[in-house]
């Protein structure tokens, strides 16, 4: 990893404010994603909608950042990294904001949904892809760090959001939730490029592989990351939007709730326990338990990633990654509501997420074996190529 001077990827000095800036995007996109389960609850009773229909919102939201990955990457090779993430923070800002003046679903499905989601994918895929070249050694600790930002905002952002809806409505809400999210462009002025574009002539193929780098879809080791990252979207959003309403359907107290989702991080088995919580004590360690989980796997998923297709085309892996993961991240939400409306009971989104996630460790387990496969058969050939050498010599 090389800057326009030749020197090796920071990891260090203004490496930290990419980090910076990361930290803060995965607070204003995952972040918020994660604390709308408290819109969730007002909007499914203004429209008198039912849990599937509501729960396309984010369905929809998390589907567009995952389809726009690759248009993000893509983007940010052709012109820079800093003005796709400052257009994104403006595009999502414009659809919460308007948004707020939807008449019925399908308005906040095309604008909180589909708008805002691009726009999401805007802003955190150059800024992840910025982070990986930033860092080399430090990558999974620079990782860690700016994935903390979906946790910390989440925390913050679910009392915020529902003091900001008992002050000024739902939809007064969402627009001071898209003048928040101005912040974005913010994030993007930070990303300082580590080299210059050059005005050199290469041939079409070079310059297509530079913006998508589709043969990502030959590398075995890589879709089977990228199923892992399927059905670990469709447990990874759901939880999320339905522990609220879960909470409050039990007789749990409003702004209790809210320090409950200061640990709405939910992942794998433990989700399998929460229908069996009842009061609030219960909920908020099962909802701890999941969080320290589901805090290590995100600070890690995207490190792997380079391992597996290497940083140079890291860029590129993120948007498809994405892309593929998108039918899990879209699916997800609609299947948990369908259950919860047809059995009646919220925990069913909770059984339902659980399962999916433990069905993606299933292909985690697939690559570990792939990897032990192909190092036994590079060993083997070094091995083999050493005593052709030693005969012949």
């Amino acid at each position: 990893m090389k800057t326009q001077k030749g020197r090796a990827a920071p990891d260090g000095g203004y490496a930290w404010f990419v980090s910076l800036s990361c930290f803060l995007v995965f607070g204003l996109t995952f972040g918020v994603i994660k604390a709308f389960g408290v819109f969730y609850v007002e909007i499914h009773k203004y429209f008198e909608a039912t849990a599937t229909e509501t729960s396309w919102i984010t369905s929809i939201a998390v589907a567009s950042i995952h389809i726009f990955a690759p248009v993000a990457s893509a983007l940010s090779a052709r012109y820079s990294h800093r003005a796709i993430v400052i257009t994104g923070g403006l595009i999502c800002s414009l659809g919460v904001i308007v948004g707020s003046f939807a008449r019925n679903l399908i308005e906040l499905y095309l604008t909180v949904g589909f708008l805002n989601g691009v726009g999401y994918a805007l802003t955190w895929t150059p800024t992840v892809t910025m982070l990986g070249l930033y860092f080399e050694k430090r990558r999974p600790v620079a990782n860690a760090l700016a994935s903390a930002g979906e946790c910390i905002f989440t925390f913050a952002f679910t009392p915020l959001f529902q003091l900001l809806i008992d002050s000024y409505f739902w939809r007064g809400a969402l627009v001071i939730l898209g003048g928040l999210q101005l912040n974005l462009c913010v994030c993007g002025m930070l990303l300082r490029p580590l080299k210059a574009h050059g005005t050199k002539r290469v041939e079409l193929k070079t310059k297509i592989l530079h913006y998508v780098d589709y043969t990502l879809i030959t590398n075995k080791q890589f879709i089977v990351y990228s199923m892992f990252g399927v059905f670990a979207a469709l447990g990874f959003f759901a939880p999320a939007l339905f522990l609220i309403p879960y909470a409050r359907n039990k007789g749990i107290e409003e702004y209790e709730v809210q320090q409950l989702t200061a640990t709405v991080i939910l992942l794998g088995t433990v989700l399998l326990l929460c229908p069996l919580a009842t009061s609030f004590p219960e909920l908020a360690a099962v909802s701890a338990a999941y969080g320290l989980v589901y805090g290590a796997t995100v600070s890690i998923h995207i490190t792997v990633l380079a391992e597996v297709v290497g940083v140079h085309r890291l860029g590129s892996a993120l948007g498809f990654f994405m892309l593929i993961r998108s039918s899990g991240g879209l699916l997800g939400p609609p299947i948990a509501g369908y259950f919860i409306d047809k059995m009646s009971d919220y925990g069913m989104g909770f059984i339902m997420a659980g399962v999916a996630l433990i069905v993606s460790a299933i292909f985690l387990l697939l690559l570990r074996k792939i990897n032990h496969s192909s190092q036994r058969s590079k060993n083997h050939n070094m091995h083999t190529e050493k005593v052709g050498q030693r005969s012949r010599s």
